[in-house]
């Protein structure tokens, strides 16, 4: 994943969440993913799909349930 497809996934992002604060970071060592974020908070990752051709994003977020408490 390049830094365009990053910045293009994170654009994406902020406008389907109307976050702006989200932020979309390359991975060390990674080249088919990256880290999101929002602020400082880790929220999950975002991994490259290319089968069949079709260039796809799947983004991956754990909820852990000590995160749902209230």
């Amino acid at each position: 994943m390049d830094k365009s497809e990053m910045a293009k996934v994170e654009r994406y992002l902020r406008q389907t969440f109307a976050n702006a604060s989200i932020r979309v970071v390359g991975r060390p060592k990674k080249t088919d993913s990256a880290e999101v974020y929002i602020g400082e908070e880790f929220l999950g990752v975002l991994f490259v799909d290319d089968e069949d051709g079709d260039r796809s994003f799947n983004f991956t977020m754990a909820i852990l349930d000590t995160d749902l408490e209230d």
